[in-house]
């Protein structure tokens, strides 16, 4: 039996998640309204296409929910969750992106367009960068993850996060460096 929503919203996390794993729904739902917006968040980052990310973000929390009864520690839902997500989105490229071995280097052709502010100009400019690079970049600075972190998530050679990271780093200051002058 579930507790009142008033009082689920009320609930410490951990608690909220000892309940799901049990099975309780309500508990589940609280949880994910606590956590949409940060996931669906990592996702755009990640993908800079708003209905993929809600897509992705949805697949995320499908998969927690099947899964969540294997989480050990309660307090580790957060980490837990955004593996869950990181991994939704690079099972997305690997089933999605055939070229996704081809050069760093991407050049679209298309002239820049003026833009309302930074972040749509950020966006844009995370856009350009090869999944991986883009993935190791929203992860250490929007996400705040050191490399050792980034390496566990991803699978990836430390040295290969920071080469990502080095590199799509410098071609974000170039794409704006507008705003760095």
């Amino acid at each position: 039996m579930s507790a009142p929503v008033e009082l689920l919203g009320k609930s410490p996390e951990a608690l909220l998640v000892t309940m799901a794993r049990r099975g309780d729904r309500d508990a589940f739902a609280e949880l994910v309204r606590r956590r949409e917006a940060w996931i669906r968040a990592l996702m755009l980052r990640c993908c800079n296409n708003h209905a993929l990310a809600e897509d992705l973000a949805q697949q995320a929390f499908v998969q927690a929910w099947q899964t969540i009864g294997q989480l050990r520690q309660a307090s580790r839902f957060g980490p837990w969750l955004k593996r869950l997500a990181v991994n939704t989105w690079l099972q997305h490229v690997r089933r999605n992106d055939p070229l996704r071995e081809a050069s760093d280097e991407t050049d679209t052709g298309e002239a820049k367009e003026d833009s309302a502010g930074i972040s749509m100009d950020l966006d844009r400019a995370l856009a350009t960068l090869k999944e991986p690079v883009r993935l190791c970049i929203v992860l250490s600075y929007h996400e705040g993850m050191t490399h050792d972190e980034i390496a566990d998530f991803t699978g990836l050679p430390v040295g290969t996060v920071k080469s990502h990271i080095r590199r799509g780093t410098q071609r974000l200051q170039e794409e704006l460096k507008e705003y760095l002058a």
